[in-house]
Formats: C-alpha cells, structure tokens, sequence
C-alpha cells in the first residue's frame, strides 16, 4: 500500500496535471453596468475526437473521511473534466501524469480550500470525486459523445494527514 499526505494545492504544483479554477488571483472584466466582474478563461477545456459536444453536469457529493483508500485511478483520454464547488467545499485531488499505467511514485494528493476547483487535462489520471467535511454540490465541466473516454487502473493508495 502506497501512502499519500496531500498538499495544499496550488497553480504551479498542480500544473503538470492541469489547471486550478480560482478567481481570486486574476484581474476581473467589469461588464453590465459595473454590476458584475468576469473572469475569463480560468481553465483550458480539452474536446478531442469527433461528434463531441461540451456538458455541464451538477455533482452531489457526500463526504469521505480520512485516511481513504484508493482502489482505482481513472482518465479521460477525449476530454479534460472539471469540478467547482457550489457551496466553498473543500475537496481532495489525487492525481497522477498523464500517459500509460500509473507509476505510483508520481501520484500526488492534493487539499482544495474550498474556493478552488480543478480541471484535469486530457488523459490526466485521478481518483473519483471526494469532497471532504460535508455534502457537496459542484458544477461539472467534461465531454459528451461517442468513443471511449474512461479508462480505469487498479492501484492501492492510501491518503492520510
């Protein structure tokens, strides 16, 4: 069993697995009328293949406990996915390089402070959704159509603080 303590997450130590969606570091658009302030292009959003189209989903989540054991790590090697929180839940990221099979010294774990969310990369390997702390409602950008976009990997993982 391989065991995991997760980092803080942040935009460079998450970057080889894809991008942090947080507005609290980028310069806003100010559109309709000074009433609202935009933040463009948190995140790149992965569509590959063909007859695709984009899907927004509503994830609701109950809480995991730690330590958790990981028995899987998944991709989706059409598309990238990703999660923002509804509600500030705070949630952990396991995630490992894109590629062939899993090479678990390059899996990392990562705590999300609420206000962050994530979007895997094309092929990035990751653990499923665990919101930590409470019930969690996230809003869910991934690809819809045909081909297969969800490869699994059997792994043993542990992550603990």
């Amino acid at each position: 069993m391989h065991t995991l303590t997760p980092e803080l997450l942040t935009r460079a130590q998450f970057a080889p697995f894809g991008d942090v969606i947080d507005r609290r570091d980028v310069s806003p658009l100010v559109i309709n009328g000074g009433r609202t302030q935009r933040y463009d292009d948190l995140a790149v959003i992965d569509l590959l293949g063909q007859d695709f189209r984009p899907r927004i989903s509503l994830f609701l989540s109950k809480p995991v406990a730690l330590p958790l054991e990981i028995n899987a790590l998944e991709r989706h090697p059409l598309g990238s996915q990703a999660f923002m929180p509804l509600h500030s839940e705070r949630f952990l990221v396991v995630v490992a390089p894109a590629g062939g099979a899993v090479d678990l010294s390059t899996v990392r774990a990562f705590i999300t402070d609420g206000h962050q969310g994530v979007n895997y990369r094309a092929g990035t390997w990751h653990a499923v959704h665990a919101v930590l702390d409470q019930e969690g409602e996230f809003l869910v950008i991934d690809r819809a159509g045909p081909g297969a976009n969800c490869d699994e990997q059997q792994v043993s993982l542990t992550v603990a603080l």
